[in-house]
C-alpha cells in the first residue's frame, strides 16, 4: 500500500497556534473552525496528528507547562542571588498581569473549569503546580543558606505560598483594572520572605 503524503505543516507551530486559541477562548469557547484556521491545517490533519479536540487541548497545555517551567527554572537556577532570581520571576509575572491582553495563566485558568473527576486533566494541572513548587523550594533553600531569606519557615511551605500567590495574582489581574494591584502583591510577597 503506498504511503500517504508527508505532513505539510510544522507540528509545533500548529500546536502553539492552538495553544493561543485555547488561551484566548478557553476549551469550550475554542471552535474547530478557528482552531483549524489559526493552525493552518485541515480537519483531517488535526485528527490524524493530534487526535480529538480534547487531546489537542491536553497537548497544548503540556506545551504551555513545559515552556513556562523551563523559563522559571532557567531564571531561578542562575548563579548569584537566589532572592534576586525569585524577584525576577515574580516581576515577570507582574509585568504579564499589566499587559494589555490580560490572559492569566493558561493552566490556572482551567483549574476551575474541569471536574476533579477528570483524572488526566487533574494530573496534568497538579504536576505543573508541584513542579513550580519544587523549583521555588530549591531557590528558597539557596536563599536561606545565603542569609537572604529567613530560616524560620519551611522552604516547601514558602514555595506553596508563592505558587498560590502567583496563581491568584494571574486570575485576579484578569478582572482588576488598576495597574498598582499586581505590583503591591509582588512587593508584599517579597517583603514577607525577607528577614525582618
Amino acid at each position: 500500500m503506498p504511503r500517504g503524503p508527508d505532513k505539510q505543516f510544522d507540528t509545533e507551530v500548529a500546536l502553539r497556534s492552538a495553544m493561543e486559541v485555547f488561551w484566548q477562548r478557553g476549551y469550550e469557547g475554542a471552535g474547530m473552525r478557528e482552531l483549524l484556521e489559526r493552525m493552518g491545517i485541515a480537519r483531517k490533519s488535526l485528527y490524524d496528528t493530534f487526535g480529538s479536540k480534547r487531546e489537542l487541548f491536553l497537548r497544548a497545555l503540556r506545551l504551555y507547562s513545559d515552556s513556562e517551567l523551563a523559563a522559571v527554572r532557567q531564571t531561578l537556577d542562575r548563579d548569584g542571588s537566589a532572592l534576586d532570581n525569585l524577584r525576577e520571576v515574580l516581576n515577570g509575572w507582574q509585568d504579564a498581569c499589566g499587559a494589555e491582553e490580560r490572559r492569566g495563566c493558561l493552566l490556572g485558568n482551567n483549574i476551575a473549569h474541569f471536574s476533579g473527576d477528570d483524572v488526566e486533566m487533574m494530573s496534568l494541572l497538579r504536576l505543573h503546580l508541584e513542579s513550580l513548587e519544587r523549583a521555588f523550594a530549591r531557590a528558597i533553600e539557596k536563599a536561606q543558606r545565603d542569609g537572604e531569606i529567613g530560616t524560620d519557615a519551611d522552604p516547601a511551605d514558602l514555595a506553596r505560598m508563592l505558587v498560590a500567590t502567583a496563581q491568584g495574582l494571574a486570575l485576579m489581574a484578569r478582572v482588576r483594572d488598576d495597574d498598582g494591584f499586581a505590583e503591591s502583591v509582588v512587593r508584599r510577597t517579597l517583603a514577607a520572605l525577607q528577614p525582618s
